[in-house]
């Protein structure tokens, strides 16, 4: 018997838990919270990963390596199979265009283009990256794959004109 067919005798969501309605219920008096303390009372919470005073499992755990994670690059990555399915031939293809046409969600993430698939249609295409392969078939077909890479923002650069028309 399969998940979806138990749900589909019994029902989808469980009855929720009627508690303080007698002895006989099993969830009477003290409603399933026990007697006394900071969990009996209404508006409590605890704290995550606080374990009552005993040092947590987190901070037990001994931390050790090097993680390259926040410097990631994240990329929207397309296909040049899927341009050629998408996009006529001789279109201009950048961000915006990805993105009205479905192959991408938004233009927040930078455009890389991998070389998956063949084209022989033209395109004018614009992406933060290529990889080697699919810059190559581009050019091959008669295209041109610009690189237009997002400079990240520093206190560095800033324009120095602007700092001096200021004053």
């Amino acid at each position: 018997m399969m998940i979806h067919e138990i749900t589909s005798k019994v029902g989808r969501y469980k009855t929720r838990k009627r508690v303080g309605r007698g002895r006989g219920s099993g969830h009477g008096k003290t409603c399933g919270r026990g007697h006394k303390g900071a969990g009996s009372r209404a508006g409590y919470t605890r704290r995550p990963y606080f374990e009552g005073g005993q040092m947590s499992f987190v901070r037990r755990i001994p931390k050790r390596g090097f993680s390259n994670a926040p410097f990631r690059h994240l990329y929207h990555l397309v296909n040049i199979k899927a341009l050629h399915a998408r996009f006529e031939d001789g279109a201009e293809v950048n961000a915006e265009s990805l993105v009205r046409v479905g192959l991408v969600r938004d233009t927040r993430l930078p455009v890389k283009i991998l070389g998956e698939g063949e084209t022989t249609k033209k395109f004018d295409v614009t992406a933060a990256k290529f990889s080697a392969s699919a810059k190559a078939k581009i050019l091959a077909a008669g295209g041109t794959a610009t690189e237009v890479s997002r400079v990240k923002w520093t206190r560095g650069h800033e324009k120095a004109g602007a700092a001096a028309k200021d004053v």
